[in-house]
């Protein structure tokens, strides 16, 4: 696959990521995906990356990433994106708070044979919890 293919497949899983629709995402990332940043309490693995979007979903029902920037070489896309969503549910112990956030991040993503291998991720989580008001 192409830098450019690769790039497309990142953008239609962000496309899962902002609808919570799972269904996809068994076309696009591998069952045995490798997660280097895994949101806590969840690990490696497709059904890892599952269940990251269903706790998202659930803490932040109108979750929204926006792509600012996406660069790829080889097998690799990096992305710079931009996370909206308001506070509706618990999100890691946190007691729906009803505000909105706004947290910016970077992804990093390796593919083979059309599907994502690998990812690492950083986003300003110091922020998020800043507006949030538990800190």
């Amino acid at each position: 696959m192409s830098a450019e293919d690769n790039k497309a497949i990142m953008r239609r899983i962000y496309d899962v990521i902002n609808t919570g629709d799972l269904a996809q995402a068994d076309e696009l990332i591998a069952a045995d995906v490798i997660e280097h940043s895994p949101l806590p309490g969840t690990g490696s693995g497709l059904e890892g990356f599952k269940q990251t979007i269903t706790i998202l979903h659930n803490a932040f029902p109108d979750l929204s990433f926006t792509v600012e920037d996406m660069v790829a070489e080889g097998d690799m896309v990096a992305a710079r994106v931009t996370m909206h969503g308001t506070h509706r549910g618990e999100f890691m112990g946190i007691p729906a708070t009803g505000k909105q956030v706004t947290m910016t991040g970077m992804d990093i993503a390796r593919f083979e044979n059309g599907k994502g291998v690998e990812h690492w991720a950083n986003q300003d989580d110091l922020g998020m919890l800043q507006q949030l008001g538990v800190i």
